[in-house]
């Protein structure tokens, strides 16, 4: 099961409202994809949270393009900062990225964000959403959102 990220803040506004913040904090975050040979790749990339959905935009043929191409399978890291104190939490988000052909879709997305032409997009499709902090110099907390089911919250000493 995916959701887009509208969904995802329905069901879990905070969570995404801290989510969106953590990847709002730096431009450049690491997305992993999946080699040919099944091996993992990872890259940087900067995203985009527009009309309820989660883009990501890529140069023509670039690797991590045609890795999703061939399989859409992603993992995304927001960008911890600088030191240790990753204000917000670590924060990860997995899913398929299915890429956009339709010419209206992708000049909306021109519009806003004006990427080098020609580029590639990807509309994302969430399959789990994970924040990991420190709480109480005691506790590291997770959260796990999956589609169609509760909000999982781990405490671990």
């Amino acid at each position: 099961m995916a959701a887009n990220w509208a969904s995802f803040v329905t069901a879990e506004p905070d969570l995404a409202k801290t989510v969106e913040e953590r990847f709002g904090a730096h431009t450049h975050h690491i997305l992993a994809t999946l080699r040919k040979d099944g091996s993992p790749r990872t890259t940087g990339i900067e995203v985009r949270f527009l009309n309820g959905e989660l883009w990501l935009g890529m140069m023509p043929d670039s690797r991590k393009a045609l890795d999703l191409r061939r399989d859409p399978r992603f993992a995304l890291q927001a960008n911890p900062g600088e030191g240790t104190s990753m204000g917000g939490g670590d924060v990860r988000i997995a899913g398929r990225a299915i890429e956009v052909e339709d010419a209206e879709t992708k000049a909306r997305y021109g519009e806003e964000v004006e990427p080098p032409e020609p580029f590639h997009l990807f509309r994302t499709e969430l399959t789990e959403v994970v924040r990991t902090y420190v709480e109480d110099d005691t506790y590291l907390v997770l959260q796990v959102w999956k589609p169609g089911e509760p909000l999982r919250t781990i405490k671990r000493t």
